[in-house]
C-alpha cells in the first residue's frame, strides 16, 4: 500500500460538472441489491445524492478537482469493493478541531452509520447543498458537518487559513486546523451536552488526543497520517 500524501495547500478550485459514472451505470443492479441488503442491517442509511471527484490536481499551494453527482449506493458499494474505479475518488472536508490545551477533538460514529465504531475529525461526503454557483464549497461543508455532529459554530473556533490534504488511497482529507480557545474537558463536555439534546445523534462518543499514544486502531490512515504530522 502506498504511504499516505501530505499536501499543504492556500486556494481550493473544485468545479462541479456533469459526468455519468461508468461504474455506476454498468453495475447499477448490482449496487442496488448492495444497498438493500445495508439497509437491512441499518435501517437509517439514506441513499441520497452526493459529491466524487475526479481529476484531482496538486501544484504548489493550490489544489483543483472536478467533482459529480452520485448516489451514496453507488458510493457505498464502490467503497465495499475495494475502489474498483481508480480515477474517481472520495474528496471530502474535515475540522481539526484543536482545543487551548493542543488537544485534538474527534467523534466515534454510532452505530446506525456506515462508518461505525470509526473515529474521525468532524467531516461527511459532500452534497449538492455545499455548491453554489457549480462550484463545490468544502469550508462551507466543514461548517455544517461541525455543527450537525458536534453543535458548535463558527463563532466557536478560528480556521487556519491553509489546508492539509491527505491523500490515501481513494480518498482525499482535505483537513483545515479549527483553533478553539476552550480546554479539552471542557469542549468535550459541551459537545457531549448537545449530543445529548439529539434524538439520533451521529456521534456515539467524543475522544481528546494529545499524543501519539492516543491515537486508536479505529482511526482511519490519513486521520494518523495528520495527527502524527502535528505532533513531530
Amino acid at each position: 500500500m502506498t504511504p499516505p500524501r501530505i499536501h499543504r495547500v492556500e486556494t481550493l478550485d473544485l468545479s462541479v460538472t456533469h459526468f455519468a459514472w461508468p461504474f455506476a451505470q454498468a453495475r447499477a443492479a448490482e449496487i442496488a441489491a448492495h444497498f438493500a441488503e445495508k439497509q437491512r442491517e441499518k435501517p437509517k442509511l439514506w441513499n441520497g445524492r452526493i459529491l466524487l471527484g475526479r481529476s484531482p490536481s496538486f501544484d504548489g499551494t493550490h489544489f483543483a478537482a472536478d467533482y459529480f453527482e452520485a448516489e451514496f449506493a453507488s458510493m457505498l458499494a464502490w467503497r465495499d469493493w475495494g475502489f474498483p474505479d481508480r480515477e474517481v475518488f472520495n474528496g471530502f472536508g474535515m475540522g481539526a478541531l484543536r482545543c487551548a490545551d493542543g488537544a485534538f477533538v474527534l467523534g466515534e460514529m454510532g452505530a446506525h452509520t456506515s462508518n461505525a465504531g470509526r473515529i474521525y475529525f468532524p467531516a461527511g461526503t459532500p452534497d449538492l447543498d455545499d455548491v453554489s454557483d457549480d462550484r463545490l464549497d468544502i469550508a462551507g461543508s466543514i461548517v455544517r458537518e461541525i455543527e450537525e455532529e458536534t453543535g458548535l459554530t463558527p463563532a466557536d473556533y478560528r480556521a487556519a487559513p491553509h489546508w492539509d490534504c491527505v491523500v490515501s488511497g481513494a480518498a482525499i482529507a482535505l483537513m483545515r486546523t479549527l483553533e478553539l480557545d476552550l480546554p479539552g474537558e471542557e469542549v468535550r463536555a459541551t459537545i457531549e451536552a448537545n449530543l445529548a439534546k439529539q434524538e439520533h445523534p451521529e456521534l456515539a462518543a467524543v475522544h481528546l488526543v494529545r499524543s501519539r499514544s492516543d491515537l486508536k486502531s479505529t482511526m482511519p490512515l490519513f486521520v494518523t497520517t495528520f495527527l502524527e504530522m502535528q505532533f513531530g
